[in-house]
């Protein structure tokens, strides 16, 4: 059973008359994350649903540390080349499968958050992570846009979305 991701943070651009490879994509995204050494960093394509139990599947570039995993989706869209990232945090093991039961889930996260509180480590590890990994991505991009002589992307194109960490306590 797959545990839920807790999403923290999302972005996607589509770049018009691009061409690339989703393959090629996540070689380059892997090889300049490799650049930056980060210890416990895994990373391996994943297939997942685009709907129900028998839709079709879609592969991402998983990138895992710790409870942080990030997904990028690279693939042709209409008449480009889409790019998506999404940073989330899981929980596994036993007490993460307690805490999906739906009476007693509530009161397993409760304590939970007395012995795995949210702290500036915690907060500093997601966003360096979500930093590193986000620029690997837009590095790769940024190389085939410039490769194929196309517009390069704006600061603002390029700002992911982020969730408010402290959301969950209040």
């Amino acid at each position: 059973m797959k545990q839920p991701i807790d999403v923290l943070s999302r972005w996607s651009t589509m770049v018009e008359g691009l061409q690339q490879s989703s393959r090629e994509f996540y070689t380059e995204t892997t090889s300049n994350l490799a650049e930056h050494q980060l210890k416990d960093v895994r990373t391996e394509h994943v297939t997942m649903s685009e709907g129900g139990v028998f839709s079709a599947k879609r592969e991402y570039l998983q990138i895992r540390h710790r409870d942080f995993v990030y997904h990028v989706c690279a693939a042709p869209y209409g008449n480009g080349f889409f790019v998506s990232s999404w940073l989330g945090q899981t929980e596994n093991g036993f007490v993460a499968w307690l805490a999906s039961i739906r009476f007693i889930g509530p009161i397993v996260k409760l304590f939970a958050s007395f012995f795995k509180p949210l702290t500036y480590y915690k907060i500093d590890t997601a966003q360096m992570f979500h930093s590193v990994v986000h620029g690997a991505v837009t590095k790769a991009l940024d190389r085939v846009i410039s490769a194929q002589g196309k517009r390069a992307l704006t600061e603002a194109e390029r700002k992911p979305v982020m969730r408010d960490l402290f959301d969950r306590f209040r």
